[in-house]
């Protein structure tokens, strides 16, 4: 496996990650078992990086990483975050930041976290507050790097004054775009970037099927791409890419990943699944290699993105 650098404080990791969301929430009922089984394949194929959160059933999708990673925590690199209230609302308090990394801690039973996300920004409380409290962990040997979510290039460079932040994480995919226009300020500041959901939530693995036949507690029953008008047009799309991927032995998630690896060598895409099988299929695009012609078809395919808006309440407004 690849190995990449995210950020100037010496974070290293695989080329791909591991993001753990899935075996909570989200996409239908999971299986703890499944999940667990998944993740030390994933570590087997060489991935270093598994990326969970306290919102993720409130420190149970913790603990599944937690157990899943015992036999192996000092050869990997663990991703956690802070900043959701149970009503989903924000809440990056210092105090409330305190309390979240020491359940992290005792959820994911370590000593130390790797990585610790602001998960989103909280207009509440000033992002330096935030920063500091990440610093006072850093300082305390408890956490090692600062990471923020969904962040803009105002919040980055503030809190990246206070404690330097090693990685922002946001959506991105051939489906979602938006967040290139802030990758100027990563490279200004030496921040590495994470993308999640970098296959479109499942759409860009040849398996998206109409809203309504996903699980009640599936969120693609709501997500705008899945919705008529949007869902035939995302499926024609990837068709064609489909197509492209056959052409040079590949899969769709393969080719989707790997033009997720070509946009730059601080770029480290976290994708989830539940199947081993998919896990492999996702660790094999890391050796798919792509062509200029190749990218050139792909910007033919999607120019600007995917149909439909990332999130059924409007797009996020990063400041």
């Amino acid at each position: 496996m690849q190995k990449r650098t995210l950020g100037q404080q010496g974070l290293e990791t695989s080329a791909l990650g591991y993001g753990a969301m899935g075996i909570s929430l989200a996409y239908g009922p999971g299986d703890e078992q499944e999940g667990i089984a998944t993740i030390q394949k994933a570590h087997d194929l060489g991935v270093t990086l598994f990326d969970t959160a306290e919102l993720y059933g409130w420190g149970e999708n913790e603990k599944i990483v937690g157990r899943a990673v015992r036999d192996f925590r000092d050869e990997i690199v663990l991703a956690t975050k802070f900043g959701f209230t149970r009503s989903y609302g924000n809440d990056s308090r210092p105090d409330h930041i305190r309390e979240v990394v020491e359940n992290s801690l005792r959820y994911l039973g370590v000593d130390h976290i790797d990585v610790l996300y602001q998960h989103r920004v909280d207009p509440d409380v000033p992002i330096e507050d935030v920063a500091g409290t990440v610093k006072e962990f850093i300082d305390a040997g408890k956490v090692k790097y600062f990471g923020l979510s969904e962040a803009g290039p105002e919040t980055i460079r503030r809190a990246h004054a206070v404690q330097p932040v090693s990685v922002l994480q946001t959506e991105y995919s051939l489906f979602e775009r938006d967040v290139e226009s802030i990758f100027p300020t990563l490279t200004e500041l030496g921040i590495g970037f994470v993308p999640y959901s970098p296959l479109g939530r499942g759409f860009l693995t040849g398996t998206a099927k109409p809203a309504g036949e996903y699980d009640e507690t599936d969120m693609r029953r709501t997500d705008p791409r899945w919705q008529p008008g949007n869902y035939e047009k995302n499926l024609e799309a990837t068709q064609q890419l489909i197509a492209l991927a056959e052409s040079k032995g590949g899969t769709v998630a393969q080719l989707a990943l790997a033009w997720l690896l070509a946009q730059g060598d601080t770029i480290v895409p976290i994708p989830g699944t539940r199947s081993p099988k998919r896990l492999e299929e996702n660790v094999g695009a890391v050796d798919f290699a792509l062509t200029a012609d190749d990218l050139v078809r792909i910007t033919e395919i999607l120019p600007t993105g995917g149909f439909g808006a990332r999130y059924a309440g409007g797009v996020p407004v990063w400041n």
